[in-house]
């Protein structure tokens, strides 16, 4: 039922109409749909085709490898995958990842669950902790309403399966809400239980009740403070070691599967690692690995951390966004300014990169040009002596972090390698 609804809601965003609400869109396109505009297959680069700047694309070609690349690794790694679907909050996304062989897709917050229910998405991990009543409602009835519907979240506290019990007890609910334990990466972290005891008072609090079974642990290791490989290491054996602790002591009995979930973006051969040493349990292990920014991948932060650089033979994610920008002002010869600024581009750990300038068709390196700042809506650019930069030209801008990238821009161009638009991918943050 649901997912023949998602279906129907993926369908419908083909049918969705082309506006003002959607930057960089040709301008000529008003009033077409979604999918009359994608079948057009106009370019990025061709003028007569209206793409407005700044404009951000996804490429098509990148953006593929880096669905299937995960796909082998997981597979190779025995690992199941629920990718963060905060990084995109793109549905289009959520399916593709799902047709290549993810469990299911975590998120955040409940308005995320929402969406993803809305386009049908089957399984959900909500790698938070959930106290608001009326979201507990809301999933309670989700639950009853589609016995397919597999959803799991955390739980830290007492209190928290307190308030928990007691909003779903006032539901009705007929199934219970599957939850996880979640152990906090340290002092300082964020959050989680700090102890083993203290994770044994939520478990045996989560026994109970009626409305929570107990499902597995989690944790989230790219929250380690100072993090090495060390640092990471030794956390997840304390993970896998919460597992088997609450296992031994019978808290998983009405459980069908143990869920052992980790995993950021930028340590999951760790995690891989450490759930190949999961020791046999009572009942089956559910080994969930749940990095989202592999979609897009970045030219920053992850470039930098990714575990495919420190282990290269296992592949290599690509950059799958760039920010195209005109330079507008060249005031003087070590300056220039674009027109794309806080509004359009990830800011929260590095600045963009200037990778290419085009001009009459012609694509070249933007050697000598460097990001120095953003304002609302401009880049302060670096120019050096000799640099071919002038007003009118294209920049080409690799971004960093794609979890605050996806949430500048509601419909995004995937465009092939020669800037032919192939597709548009709808957000919802």
């Amino acid at each position: 039922m649901a997912r023949e609804a998602g279906s129907e809601a993926l369908a419908h965003l083909a049918e969705e109409r082309v506006d003002h609400r959607f930057k960089g869109l040709p301008p000529d396109a008003d009033g077409l749909t979604v999918g009359e505009l994608a079948a057009q297959r106009r370019n990025l680069f061709r003028e007569a085709d209206g793409f407005t700047s700044p404009v951000l694309a996804l490429s098509a070609e990148r953006l593929e490898h880096n669905l299937a690349l995960m796909e082998t690794y997981t597979v190779r790694h025995g690992l199941a995958f629920a990718p963060h679907g905060k990084t995109s909050m793109a549905p289009q996304l959520f399916h593709r990842q799902l047709r290549h062989g993810a469990w299911g897709i975590t998120l955040a917050v409940p308005h995320q669950v929402r969406v993803a229910r809305a386009f049908g998405v089957p399984r959900i991990f909500l790698a938070n902790e959930l106290v608001d009543a009326a979201a507990l409602r809301w999933i309670a009835a989700e639950l009853t309403a589609d016995p397919a519907f597999r959803f799991v979240c955390y739980v830290d506290s007492v209190r928290g399966v307190e308030l928990m019990d007691s909003a779903l007890r006032d539901s009705g609910s007929a199934r219970p809400v599957d939850v996880v334990v979640e152990l906090g990466a340290g002092e300082g972290a964020r959050t989680g239980v700090r102890t083993q005891a203290g994770a044994r008072a939520v478990a045996d609090a989560v026994a109970g009740t009626r409305t929570l079974r107990l499902v597995g642990v989690a944790g989230y290791e790219g929250e380690v403070p100072q993090a090495d490989p060390e640092r990471v290491r030794s956390y997840l054996r304390r993970l896998v070691a919460l597992a088997a602790d609450l296992d031994k002591g019978g808290l998983f009995g009405s459980a069908e599967e143990i869920v052992v979930s980790a995993g950021g973006s930028a340590w999951f051969d760790a995690v891989a690692e450490a759930f190949e040493e999961i020791p046999a349990l009572s009942l089956p292990v559910l080994k969930l690995l749940r990095s989202g920014a592999y979609v897009s991948h970045d030219d920053g932060h992850y470039r930098r951390l990714t575990p495919f650089t420190r282990v290269p033979e296992e592949g290599a994610l690509e950059p799958a966004f760039r920010l195209w920008a005109q330079i507008v002002s060249r005031p003087t010869p070590e300056q220039a300014f674009a027109n794309a600024g806080k509004r359009d581009a990830a800011y929260d750990l590095d600045l963009p990169a200037a990778q290419v300038v085009r001009r009459g068709g012609v694509e070249r390196a933007a050697d000598g040009i460097t990001v120095t700042g953003l304002s609302d809506q401009h880049a302060w650019l670096r120019t050096e002596p000799g640099a071919d930069v002038e007003v009118g030209d294209w920049v080409g801008l690799g971004l960093s972090h794609p979890c605050t990238s996806f949430d500048k821009w509601q419909l995004i161009p995937v465009a092939e390698a020669d800037g032919t638009v192939v597709d548009y991918i709808r957000t919802y943050f």
